[in-house]
């Protein structure tokens, strides 16, 4: 009898935080996948079948499953490939991790871009604002290669996603966000995720992600 093939399919959009989180969680678990770029303006057919609710990528296809929600998605491909775990076996550093990921995704893209985008007057504010949070960051990666300890976890792909979304945006505002004087130990953790191949084969070209950054800043502006 032949075995039926394994269908993974990732509908996705390549700037979006969330959709190189999943990419990346795909390539650490060795999954093959085939990606289909979403152009979020014209969605198509595919995606509003798929996603009906919330209309919003990304979304895996896993045979006949359909699995929404970046993070949801995550915790899906952890459960389901068990090689290379993601997330830690131990209750409370699972509980731990899926509060800070949670915490990034909340605070980090409306307190740390889209106010500073829309703080015109009093920037400074806003920057203090970021810097506090992303201290919280520091604080629980000091002393480790990644927040997951020794290997690339749940949280390093949460935080890293948006990291490195977020810093280009920033640079397109002419704002170091995270100076290595202030930040040594995630400075060292971003050059830490960038050695992994799994992780670096998911970052996006640094210009054409300022350039979606200031447009995606200027839609902020006039909205």
């Amino acid at each position: 009898m032949t075995e039926k093939k394994e269908v993974v399919k990732l509908l996705g959009f390549w700037a979006s935080p969330f959709t190189t989180r999943v990419e990346m969680a795909l390539k650490i678990k060795g999954v093959p996948y085939e990606y289909l770029e979403e152009d979020l303006p014209n969605k198509t057919p595919l995606l509003l079948e798929l996603n009906p609710i919330h209309k919003k990528v990304p979304v895996l296809v896993h045979n006949d499953k359909i699995i929404l929600e970046s993070r949801v998605i995550l915790e899906y491909i952890d459960q389901t490939w068990k090689r290379n775990p993601i997330l830690p076996q131990d209750p409370y550093k699972k509980a731990t991790a899926r509060f800070l990921a949670k915490f990034v995704d909340e605070q980090f893209l409306t307190v740390g871009f889209i106010s500073l985008v829309k703080a015109e007057n009093g920037r400074e504010v806003a920057m203090e604002e970021t810097r506090e949070l992303i201290m919280f960051l520091e604080k629980e990666v000091t002393g480790k290669d990644f927040f997951g300890g020794e290997m690339v976890g749940f949280l390093d792909i949460v935080a890293g996603s948006m990291t490195f979304c977020l810093v280009p945006g920033w640079e397109g505002m002419g704002i170091d966000m995270i100076p290595e004087e202030k930040f040594p130990e995630l400075n060292r953790w971003i050059k830490n995720l960038k050695t992994v191949e799994a992780v670096r084969g998911c970052i996006r070209p640094t210009d054409k992600q300022i350039e979606h950054m200031n447009k995606f800043a200027e839609k902020i502006k006039s909205a």
